[in-house]
């Protein structure tokens, strides 16, 4: 084997115990001190993970260039304690049944997800890494009404497989992107539900389309307009955030998008996934401090334009 393939190997074996040891004493210790044990390690991560840092400040200045930079820090630091939390949520996963779940998160607008549902053609959830991201599929689930999820392996296979084990406690699937159109059309034929995160940089190629984020064009997977095109499934927008005043999140579906048709397809499918990109803007406006800004969102640019990073 060669010594980089043997490093790393050895660097998965290393993160995945890490994880699995994060993962144990977080699921162990009463909620508040997990959620408290969760934002130390994000704060850790803040301090230590300078290229998160500079990725997120140069994100923060194309969202809000109107914000001064003092405003900007307080949002990346808050946004830290949020993931924090999450993984302190996520590592509870085995934990929780119906019951207990409900203190954790409750429901807006489930009317809406069953007024889509009602219609026999599937639902495609427009989703985000926006607050508690993760816990929407599983709070569902468990419910009785598990989904379908898109999703990019993790590069570390050892930690892919643990988390995807804890996504799919209650019953949820799993479904490589790389491989993604068939699986979402077979998930939608049965009027299953299919969870689609629209807020990564798509490579350029890889069924992508350059829509406005933030008033800067964003290369975006157009995937969700093509099949929901395709299908007539409802497009439900769906997300997870942080209720303060409550002291719990909520799980909020809005009402389903009506497409815009108008028998050109390209044209169709891009003002679709603008439209797309504008809800998912409009909640990380509102709560800035809940979105992923460590993500290169801009980082494929359309042609001759320079890079942001």
């Amino acid at each position: 084997m060669p010594p980089e393939r043997k490093d790393l190997r050895w660097r998965h074996r290393f993160e995945y115990a890490a994880v699995v040891v994060l993962f144990a004493a977080l699921r162990w210790l009463p909620r508040a001190l997990a959620r408290a044990g969760g934002a130390a390690v994000a704060r850790l991560f803040y301090w230590l993970h300078l290229r998160w840092r500079r990725v997120a400040r140069v994100n923060l200045r194309v969202a809000f260039p109107e914000k001064s930079e003092a405003e900007r820090e307080r949002i990346l630091r808050a946004a830290f304690r949020q993931w924090g939390w999450l993984v302190a949520e996520f590592a509870r996963f085995p934990r929780h049944t119906v019951a207990s779940i409900e203190d954790v998160i409750g429901y807006d607008g489930l009317e809406n997800y069953e007024q889509a549902a009602a219609r026999g053609k599937g639902v495609l959830y427009l989703t985000a890494h926006v607050g508690a991201w993760e816990l929407s599929s599983f709070a569902h689930s468990l419910h009785g009404c598990p989904l379908a999820y898109v999703n990019r392996p993790l590069d570390n296979p050892l930690v892919d497989r643990l988390v995807n084990r804890y996504r799919c406690l209650g019953g949820n699937r799993a479904i490589d992107r790389r491989q993604a159109a068939r699986a979402i059309l077979e998930e939608l034929a049965r009027g299953a539900a299919v969870g689609i995160l629209m807020d990564q940089n798509v490579l350029e190629g890889d069924g992508n389309v350059f829509a406005d984020f933030f008033g800067v064009p964003a290369s975006t997977t157009a995937g969700l307009a093509r099949i929901a095109l395709r299908t007539d499934a409802a497009v439900v927008p769906v997300f997870v955030l942080w209720d303060e005043e409550k002291g719990k999140y909520r799980l909020r579906f809005e009402p389903a998008l009506e497409l815009t048709r108008t028998g050109d397809t390209d044209r169709d499918v891009r003002e679709n996934t603008a439209r797309f990109n504008k809800v998912i803007e409009d909640v990380v406006c509102r709560y800035p401090d809940q979105w992923l800004w460590i993500h290169r969102r801009w980082s494929t640019r359309p042609s001759g334009q320079p890079s942001l990073y």
